[in-house]
């Protein structure tokens, strides 16, 4: 519990409930004695200064709702738009197994090769599942080691830079990410470590936009074999062949554009750990102890560490997580906030009403009817409702960028500043109703007789 935090929340609250608490005893300090005096019990209108205190009141406190309201759906159109990206490969029903190599275990490459790939064999002949690949460090949405890249033949002198990622030929078949042109790796390749590389269409359109990347070579200097740790296959430093681009898939976060991508065999390069990329025919996580069994199959001690779903990757990107907190909590304000102004107009109405009961009494009298009255009470609050809105619209649009900081999406749109407004007013004449029923139910002779 943070106390500094709790302190000022507790002195907020006591010092707006003394200063809102002081203005109506201000005004019982100063009554207005002439109309004391006057022989009637009752006055017949409510005093013109008390409305419009309370009008002021009712349209600030729609304000700050509009702004609240147009916020939350700003935030909650923002969530959405990030659930629904296009993610350019499909996670159902998939799963990553993260597989770490102990220590002076596995040291050789040719062997660490074989045991990871041994290790894949195994679970992809498993009955219940459709497929598996290796990914060192691709799992999408966001994946890869970003690395300065080399071509060969460029006259410019500069490095792009992209993000290289170590993956075997089933990768791509588990993601379900097409191949737009050229081909992919076959099994002799990726274990022999072939310099053959396969990148994603951004890279394609940004380096070779005449459509021409396939058969150039590049080169990642950053390969370098430091044994035990990182085993990488002779010439990895060497050119490398372009054999293939595949679609684009996200590698830089559900908010990012796609980076450009490098795809490389995982035998060029491998740490000591990988992960298997699983897809199945039910739900992955129920297949886990089955999966386990045929891992200890080829090494007793091998472990596992934290399985997820490639949704649940999703799910706990920093990114998503701050964008569901944030339409979370403007959702609970507005909702607070739309409760407190419809509570306060019905009560502002209602003391509107209590006061003024002899006055449409009076007017039914002389022959007003009950939708007279009803449009009086409703007309009186619409000036306050009305103005509200109009202020909680210009505040939502001139704080919009302010709010840019929370919220992705903007807050002047007209759909949203629409939907807002049609809100608060029927929030508002639901609120105005009962009252104004009650006023239209007075009865004449009562107020009659009281004058």
């Amino acid at each position: 519990m943070n106390v500094p935090v709790l302190l000022f929340s507790v002195a907020l609250a006591f010092v707006t409930t003394v200063v809102f608490g002081l203005w109506p005893a201000l005004q019982l300090s100063r009554p207005e004695v002439a109309r004391l005096m006057q022989s009637s019990t009752r006055r017949v209108s409510g005093s013109v200064r008390a409305r419009r205190s309370h009008g002021a009141m009712v349209a600030a406190q729609v304000a700050l709702t509009v702004l609240m309201l147009t916020a939350a759906g700003a935030a909650g159109k923002g969530f959405l738009r990030l659930v629904k990206a296009e993610l350019g490969y499909d996670p159902k029903n998939t799963m990553s197994l993260p597989i770490p190599v102990h220590e002076n275990t596995h040291v050789e490459w040719k062997d660490r090769g074989q045991y990871f790939e041994q290790i894949r064999a195994r679970i992809a002949a498993m009955p219940q599942v459709v497929a598996a690949g290796i990914s060192t460090n691709a799992t999408p949405p966001a994946s890869g080691w970003q690395q300065p890249i080399e071509i060969l033949g460029s006259t410019t002198g500069e490095k792009p830079e992209a993000h290289v990622e170590f993956v075997d030929d089933g990768y791509f078949g588990v993601l379900r990410i097409p191949l737009a042109q050229g081909r992919l790796w076959d099994h002799t390749e990726i274990m022999r470590g072939a310099p053959l590389a396969v990148i994603n269409q951004t890279i394609a359109r940004q380096l070779w936009p005449n459509g021409d990347a396939i058969g150039h070579q590049i080169k990642i200097a950053a390969m370098k074999d430091q044994p035990p740790y990182t085993r990488t296959a002779a010439g990895s430093d060497s050119w490398m062949q372009i054999i293939g681009i595949v679609a684009d898939s996200r590698n830089d976060g559900l908010r990012n554009a796609v980076k450009p991508a490098v795809y490389v065999p995982f035998t060029v390069n491998m740490w000591m750990f990988t992960q298997i990329l699983v897809r199945t025919r039910i739900v992955p996580l129920a297949l886990l102890h089955d999966v386990r069994a045929q891992i200890v199959q080829v090494d007793p001690e091998q472990q596992v560490m934290q399985v997820r779903d490639l949704n649940a990757w999703i799910t706990r990107l920093d990114e998503y997580g701050q964008q569901r907190l944030v339409a979370m909590l403007f959702g609970i304000f507005s909702v607070l906030a739309l409760a407190l102004a419809a509570v306060g107009l019905y009560s502002v109405v209602s003391y509107g009403v209590a006061t003024r009961k002899n006055e449409f009494g009076i007017r039914m009298a002389l022959g007003a009817k009950a939708g007279d009255v009803l449009r009086l009470v409703f007309s009186s609050t619409a000036m306050s409702v009305g103005g509200g809105v109009t202020a909680g619209v210009l505040l939502s649009v001139a704080f919009d960028k302010l709010a840019t900081r929370w919220v992705t999406e903007s807050s002047r749109d007209p759909v949203l500043l629409g939907g807002v407004t049609l809100l608060l007013v029927v929030a508002a004449a639901l609120a105005c109703s009962v009252p104004a029923w009650r006023a239209a139910s007075v009865d004449p002779m009562e107020s009659l007789r009281c004058e």
